[in-house]
């Protein structure tokens, strides 16, 4: 099949990037800030320094974690119309936004601290979208104790949508398990969920080469349960990772390689998923830059490396609003940019609804996200490439200088071959401009008037609120 990809590295720099991240992990390493951990990799073959805390992986532990991580995988979801197989074969699938702090009220156009409800709301919201796959948690319920608030999100995203869900917030090893614990009851056992995981995590080591305490712990007890999950570098050129291309690709692809070995030594045939967050860092402020040249390009070359490996991987980002309001405040080369990163042979995306360097949402801009992908995702529709499709008998048939149009051929496969894109849907895509917004919001209000998902059961309900009530009594909090 015929599917438009972006292409940035070369074969041979594809070698040299791999070449030279396994000479990091070999001579460098990583630091991991566990000691059970550490131990854990020093028992399966790595140089472990416990005063240092930094473990040096061998390439043949490099090679044996590539060969038992599966190369497909089903993210599952409640309602199986929804289960999502990767790697695609078409366009990558896309989630929603990550974890801001806050909204824009949807009545009043005001920011505010975001809490379950509107968790609650953007995710239903999602739910109905045809432009959205799958879901992350999207916000921080402020709300709750924070000591648990990546529990209220992730029991909040279950309740409200029967797509996938994918966590974003893991406080330790406890909290994942509590998470797990969550996720067994939406799959019905702790076997059911190891065999159809209705979740999936983020999992982010910390550039350069270092994986914190309870990050990495947390990742493991996902791993021994069978939970996807995926190993995000996000490596910043000239802020956590060297400023050139190249040495970010590296940086990025050590950190991953290292994901890969913690999770196959923890449980061997662990799904995980490469994935990378990486961009430059601005100059002038010191932030992360989405918008730069750069970021399309690092996706790229990231996606190109999963795929050398045979992995499936999330590494692009769909969001077109940096900015604090709605609309779409970018030029047409940053929303080129963008639409570029889809491109990048990525299996899984998110960013839809995010505004603000992802520090805050809105469900307009879901709206508008999600309606401008609908469009955009239709130039990663795959086309057969064959000989029947090559049709040199109809070319025969019609003869030199005559047309196509009333051949019977075009009018068995015209509408299979040429793509169009929804001129209504259009209408949202004007850069520079919030006047979408408007009907953007009206879209938003209707869903959630009209739109009720499925239900969990209410029994499934009740123990799930009774877990986190039981487990905030332990914390004391």
């Amino acid at each position: 099949m015929a599917v438009a990809r972006l292409k940035f590295l070369e074969k041979d720099e594809e070698e040299l990037i791999h070449q030279q991240s396994i000479e990091c992990l070999e001579t460098i390493g990583v630091k991991i800030k566990s000691e059970r951990v550490l131990k854990m990799l020093g028992n399966a073959g790595a140089e472990i320094d416990t005063k240092t805390m930094i473990a040096k992986i061998p390439e043949g532990m490099v090679k044996d974690a590539l060969k038992s991580t599966p190369k497909e995988m089903t993210l599952y979801a409640r309602d199986p119309k929804h289960n999502l197989k990767i790697p695609v074969s078409s366009f990558p699938y896309t989630a929603t936004t990550g974890l801001g702090v806050y909204i824009v009220d949807l009545k009043t156009g005001k920011r505010r601290p975001s809490t379950r409800k509107d968790i609650a709301d953007f995710i239903r919201v999602a739910d109905a979208l045809d432009g959205i796959d799958y879901v992350w948690t999207s916000l921080t319920a402020t709300d709750v104790p924070q000591l648990t608030h990546g529990l209220h999100e992730l029991w909040t995203a279950f309740q409200n949508t029967t797509k996938h869900v994918q966590g974003v917030e893991i406080l330790n090893a406890e909290d994942a398990k509590k998470q797990i614990e969550l996720g067994a009851l939406v799959a019905g056992g702790m076997e059911e969920l190891r065999k159809k995981p209705c979740f999936s995590v983020i999992h982010c080591s910390i550039a350069p080469l270092m994986f914190e305490r309870e990050a990495v712990e947390a990742m493991v007890e996902f791993n021994k349960a069978g939970i996807p999950v995926c190993t995000m570098t996000m490596s910043l050129s000239g802020g956590t990772a060297p400023v050139t291309m190249a040495g970010t690709l590296v940086n990025g692809n050590s950190e991953n390689l290292a994901s890969f070995v913690i999770s196959q030594v923890a449980n061997k045939g662990a799904p995980v998923i490469y994935c990378s967050s990486s961009a430059p860092v601005s100059m002038k402020t010191g932030m992360i830059d989405y918008m730069t040249v750069n970021q399309p390009l690092l996706a790229t070359g990231f996606a190109q490396m999963a795929k050398r490996y045979g992995m499936p991987c999330m590494v692009g980002d769909w969001g077109v609003n940096d900015k604090p309001e709605p609309g779409i405040p970018q030029t047409f080369s940053e929303v080129m940019g963008i639409s570029l990163s889809t491109m990048s042979g990525t299996d899984l995306q998110s960013g839809i609804g995010g505004l603000d360097a992802v520090k805050g949402a809105a469900l307009e801009q879901e709206v508008i996200e999600a309606y401008i992908w609908e469009n955009v995702r239709k130039f990663m529709t795959p086309f057969v490439i064959d000989k029947e499709s090559c049709a040199l008998d109809v070319i025969k048939a019609v003869g030199h200088g005559n047309t196509f149009l009333s051949h019977i051929h075009t009018a068995k496969n015209f509408k299979r071959e040429i793509i169009l894109r929804d001129p209504e849907k259009g209408r949202f895509e004007a850069t520079l401009s919030n006047k979408m917004v408007p009907e953007a919001k009206r879209i938003a209000e209707k869903i959630l008037k009209e739109h009720k998902p499925v239900p969990l059961d209410p029994d499934i309900v009740k123990k799930g609120n009774e877990i986190i009530r039981e487990w905030e009594k332990h914390l004391g909090v």
